[in-house]
């Protein structure tokens, strides 16, 4: 009898040993995450941890993982509630090493243009630093300060209508996430992040997030306007947000990621694969090649120095990618190609057509890598795309010509053929053209189109991470199109000619953009030399067709009186 009652005594206690360990169980992740949080209260812990005491606690943090509730099928995209005008209108390295140099150097940059003369409090700076990178003074010399007040940078768009807007907003209505519905959007540690965003009063569309802002002021004619604050703050997001969530982008060649921050917007990451020094080996077809993260980024500030505005936001990040992409992704796929490298850093590979394995694995510094973080478009579900095949399109062969390559009269087919025989298609296809010209991008098969602006709307020139591969070769084949053609917008040619004049040079003007970027410098030296001579072929080009076929069958008038009249991206 006493035997028994010591077996009841010794069950309890091990009952309660047994309750006391779940319940701590259950607090230490929420203890955890509240000290993260108080850690990361800037915007994310960019310190790299000891990648060795990580992976003893792989094992723990996979089962903590498995405990939670299930891993959604899809993360959701966007919320944008009745933003539509009518219902049916949207339904069809540099190596790590040298970062600390580079800001040093940026800063020996700022202070330079300082020290030739007494700052004055009436000097302004060119552009905040709205994008969390280097600031560049505007000291009288600034090239680019002058570059977007001279005229050809201040044309303004014709008066904007309902049908000339991709939403239509209610300023009545409220950004709410618990308001959706949706479980995937609600935090599954008791929503302690939620009241930041969860807004207790009535709110107007300018306290929305910078994305969802981004995504209200697209129009007919343009991604972003000139001198729109909230671009700057959408480039800060991208770099100071917390990431909450990663998952990998299905299609594509190869490896990339979409990143949800804690605002509840997303951007698409490409990882660093190359450093700024290497060029693409001579032996690489152009549809093997890399895709770079700071061509993504060089891209973004090169059309916006063109005036065209077609390339979503860009900027560079520095990821922690043990807390910011490993510890925080649902991909099961993804999250098994982590690994430790012999050098003892942090790797994974993910899953792709190219360069995802062991052999290619994508490594940081223990466990940091650069990337470019681009913002997301408005869902499909709401403003559709339509996705039309470039007429240029390369033949993606290693031994087979395009129509385009043997038949010099190709485009008089194009431009009998819809929607090139009317409107300013063709003319958007020639900005794409000498766009991707001067980046040296070669991999241009397909574009897209918002269907709501049907045929009269600009190209938007998404994925642009094959350019600026070889600065020591100018590749002549992307700008047959324009020598074929002959055609180019009035607006295009003059920005041209400007970018083309020392005081405006385009790559004293690319190198200050790129300085405010987090990751700069974002292009080498011979990058930006190679930009300035792409540029007079260009206009060796233009010059050309002028000689042989005339001024006015060659450059088509878009800044007369009449501007309102033409329904092109380059009629501003």
């Amino acid at each position: 009898m006493i035997l028994f009652r010591k077996f009841r005594v010794l069950i309890l206690m091990v009952f309660l040993v047994a309750c006391t360990m779940h319940i701590m169980i259950d607090l230490l992740p929420k203890l955890e995450k509240r000290a993260a949080g108080a850690d990361s209260a800037d915007g994310g812990c960019q310190c790299a941890h000891h990648p060795a005491g990580e992976a003893q606690g792989w094992g723990k943090q996979r089962a903590r993982s498995a405990a939670e509730a299930g891993w959604p099928n899809k993360h959701t995209l966007r919320i944008l509630q009745d933003f539509s005008n009518e219902p049916s209108s949207n339904l069809t390295s540099h190596s790590l090493e040298k970062i600390t140099a580079a800001g040093d150097r940026a800063e020996s940059f700022r202070r330079t243009g300082l020290s030739g003369g007494k700052a004055r409090e009436d000097h302004k700076p060119l552009i905040g630093d709205a994008s969390g990178g280097r600031t560049v003074a505007a000291h009288g010399v600034s090239r680019l300060s002058a570059l977007f007040e001279h005229p050809l940078y201040k044309v303004d768009l014709p008066p904007l209508t309902d049908d000339d807007t991709l939403f239509n907003v209610n300023t009545d209505i409220r950004f709410y996430p618990r308001a959706t519905g949706n479980q995937a959007w609600h935090n599954e540690e008791g929503n302690e992040d939620e009241d930041e965003f969860s807004p207790t009063t009535e709110v107007t569309a300018e306290s929305y997030p910078n994305w969802l802002r981004f995504h209200i002021g697209i129009n007919r004619y343009e991604l972003y306007s000139r001198h729109n604050p909230v671009l700057d703050a959408l480039l800060k997001d991208l770099v100071t947000q917390r990431i909450t969530s990663v998952a990998m982008k299905s299609g594509g060649t190869q490896l990339k990621l979409i990143m949800t921050f804690q605002n509840y917007g997303q951007a698409l990451f490409k990882p660093m694969k190359q450093t700024r020094e290497q060029e693409t080996p001579p032996d690489f077809f152009y549809f093997s090649d890399f895709e770079r993260h700071n061509a993504e980024i060089a891209a973004f500030h090169l059309d916006r120095v063109l005036d065209f505005r077609r390339v979503p936001p860009v900027a560079g990040r520095l990821v922690n990618m043990t807390r910011e992409i490993r510890d925080v992704t649902r991909d099961k796929k993804l999250w098994r190609t982590f690994f430790i490298s012999p050098a003892n850093n942090v790797c994974f590979y993910g899953e792709c057509s190219y360069y995802c394995s062991t052999e290619h694995a994508l490594c940081g510094k223990p466990d940091q890598i650069e990337g470019s973080l681009a913002a997301f478009l408005p869902d499909l579900n709401l403003a559709k795309r339509k996705t039309w095949r470039n007429p240029w399109r390369r033949s993606y062969h290693k031994r087979k010509k395009a129509e385009w390559e043997v038949d010099p009269d190709y485009c008089d087919e194009v431009k009998q053929t819809p929607p090139y025989d009317r409107g300013t298609r063709l003319l958007d296809v020639m900005d794409m053209t000498i766009f991707d010209f001067l980046m040296g991008n070669m991999d241009r098969h397909h574009y897209e189109t918002f269907e709501k602006f049907g045929n009269d709307t600009f190209i938007i020139h998404l994925d642009n991470g094959r350019g600026f591969g070889k600065h020591s070769h100018d590749e002549l084949s992307i700008l047959v199109p324009l020598s074929q053609c002959c055609r180019v917008r009035k607006s295009t040619y003059l920005r041209l000619q400007l970018l083309a004049k020392e005081e405006y040079k385009l790559s004293s003007l690319m190198e200050e953009s790129l300085l405010r970027d987090r990751l700069s410098p974002v292009l080498i030296q011979p990058h930006l030399r190679a930009m300035d001579r792409r540029l007079r072929l260009v206009l060796q080009v233009l010059t050309g067709c002028i000689e042989k076929e005339g001024y006015v069958n060659v450059v088509e008038e878009d800044l007369g009186k009449d501007t309102a009249t033409h329904r092109g991206p380059g009629h501003r």
